[in-house]
């Protein structure tokens, strides 16, 4: 209850690396510039945060979709993924019929933020790839891995 978790999406080029620093979407930037991808807030039901992707409106530069969460001031709070339990990802279809459901397993003492997931265009084709690549960096840290300025 201490941490409070944050879900982003990293729109990414080729080259892995956001076009521009606009090409965040997180709880700041609500949604990518051409609206493919938006964040929500959850009031209700099991999923606190929310991204949705419209692939159809997606920018042909955008190669790849990278699924993150952080938590909020982990650093400043000495917060981290050893304190969470139930942290999950699902991919559901336009109306809302759960894909993929993915379960976080462990959590460690010394990850602040975690790759989920990568959503990526292969040979004309959208996959998904599970990551689960947990990392001691905060927001700012994951905006730098794709080269985007803080969200």
């Amino acid at each position: 209850q201490r941490c409070d978790v944050d879900a982003s999406a990293f729109l990414v080029d080729a080259r892995n690396r956001g076009p521009g620093d606009e090409w965040c979407v997180f709880y700041g930037q609500g949604q990518s510039p051409e609206g493919s991808v938006r964040f929500r807030q959850e009031s209700g039901g099991q999923d606190r945060e929310s991204l949705s992707v419209d692939l159809g409106r997606l920018d042909p530069r955008v190669q790849k979709i990278v699924f993150v969460l952080t938590i909020d001031q982990a650093f400043d709070k000495n917060l981290h993924f050893g304190m969470l339990k139930d942290a999950y990802l699902r991919l559901l279809d336009q109306g809302g019929r759960e894909l993929l459901s993915y379960r976080l397993e462990e959590y460690y003492p010394t990850v602040t933020s975690m790759t989920l997931g990568e959503l990526y265009l292969h040979k004309g084709q959208w996959k998904f790839n599970p990551v689960w690549n947990g990392v001691h960096q905060d927001l700012a840290g994951q905006c730098a891995i794709y080269g985007v300025e803080l969200c």
